[in-house]
C-alpha cells in the first residue's frame, strides 16, 4: 500500500524565494489528502505533476493565512476545470463563513458539492475513516485554535504467496476468501490451509502532522510511536523567547518531541523567512534526534 507525503510548502507566515506557505499532499493507497493549503498551493501541485482533481479531502489546521489562503483559488480552479464530484473539507468552523463570503461576493456557484466538517479543539476525535486509514485530530497549543492530524493505516489482510497459489491453479475469485482465512479445497478434496498460502501483512503505518504549536508536551501522548512525525520548527533555539511569544517551536524542541514520543522519523518544516540556509535548523534537531529531515518543497517521504 502506498503511504507517502509530498511537501508543497515549508515556509511560515510569508513565502520567500523557493519556499511557499504550508501545504502537503498525502497519498494513502492512491487516495490523495491535502493537508493545509497556503498561498500558491495549486501552482505547487502543477509544478510537481499532481492532479488537483484527485484530491477529495482537505484538512486545514487553523485560520492563520499561511495555512489556508490558497484554498479559495484551488476550489475555484477545480470548478473552472469541470469538477463535479464532491469534496470534503475538515477545518475550524469559521472557515465555512470565509468561503461562503468569498464565493457570494464573486458570484461563484461551485458546480460540485462541498461537504464541510467543523473541527474542535476541546478533545481529540476521529474525523474521517475509509477502508484504508483513519484520521484523528491532535490538539495543539497555538495563538488561535489549532489542530494537527494523525493519519493511521488500518491493518491489512494477509498477503497471498503468489508462487503457491499459482502452482495450485487456485481460481482468482477465491483469492479474497483465502486472505480472509478461509481454507481452499481443490477438486480432489485436498484442503490447503489459508495460513499456508499467506504471509502476515505489513504493520500499519502512521503519520502525524503537527502544524503550529507551542512546545508544551500536551500533545505528546497523541503522537507516541508514530512512524513519521512532521513538526513545525519555526526558529532555532537561540530564539526560544520569540518562539514562546508567538506560540511556535524551535528545531531543538522538535527533536526533543520526536525523541520523547518515540517516533521513527522526524520531518521539520514551517521555517521562518529569516533563515535562508536551513541546514543549521536540521543540525540543531539532529543533536537530539538523528533521524531528522528537512520537509522542503518537492521532497516525497515514504512513511
Amino acid at each position: 500500500m502506498r503511504f507517502e507525503v509530498t511537501i508543497l510548502g515549508s515556509s511560515s507566515a510569508t513565502p520567500i524565494y523557493n519556499r511557499n506557505p504550508s501545504a502537503q499532499l498525502l497519498n494513502a493507497n492512491e487516495h490523495c489528502f491535502l493537508i493545509d493549503c497556503g498561498e500558491a498551493t495549486q501552482l505547487q501541485l502543477l509544478q510537481y505533476g499532481i492532479r488537483a482533481q484527485r484530491i477529495d479531502h482537505i484538512f486545514i489546521s487553523h485560520l492563520h493565512g499561511d495555512h489556508y489562503l490558497g484554498l479559495v483559488g484551488l476550489l475555484s480552479s477545480m470548478h473552472l476545470n469541470g469538477r463535479t464530484k464532491p469534496i470534503s473539507i475538515f477545518a475550524p468552523p469559521e472557515l465555512k463563513e470565509i468561503l461562503d463570503i468569498q464565493f457570494r461576493y464573486s458570484q461563484t456557484e461551485l458546480r460540485y458539492p462541498v461537504n464541510f466538517y467543523p473541527t474542535q479543539v476541546q478533545n481529540p476525535e476521529m474525523i474521517f475513516e475509509n477502508n484504508d486509514i483513519t484520521v484523528e485530530t491532535i490538539i495543539l497549543e497555538h495563538r488561535i485554535p489549532c489542530t494537527g492530524f494523525k493519519f493511521t493505516q488500518k491493518k491489512r489482510l494477509p498477503k497471498i504467496i503468489k508462487d503457491k497459489v499459482e502452482g495450485l491453479n487456485i481460481p482468482v475469485e477465491y483469492i479474497p476468501l483465502i486472505k480472509r482465512g478461509i481454507d481452499y479445497t481443490d477438486k480432489t478434496g485436498k484442503t490447503y490451509l489459508a495460513s499456508e498460502l499467506t504471509t502476515d501483512p505489513d504493520d500499519p503505518k502512521s503519520y502525524a502532522y503537527c502544524s503550529d504549536t507551542l512546545c508544551d508536551w500536551s500533545y505528546l501522548e497523541q503522537i507516541k510511536g508514530v512512524d513519521t512525525l512532521y513538526h513545525e520548527a519555526t526558529f532555532m533555539q537561540d530564539m526560544i523567547q520569540r518562539a514562546k511569544e508567538t506560540h511556535h517551536t524551535t528545531a531543538l524542541e522538535a527533536g526533543e518531541v520526536a525523541l520523547k514520543a518515540g517516533v521513527k522519523q522526524l520531518l521539520l518544516g514551517h521555517f521562518s523567512a529569516r533563515y535562508k540556509d536551513l541546514q543549521p535548523l536540521l543540525d540543531e534537531a539532529k543533536t537530539v534526534f538523528s533521524n531528522s529531515y528537512l520537509a522542503v518543497e518537492g521532497e516525497t517521504f515514504k512513511i
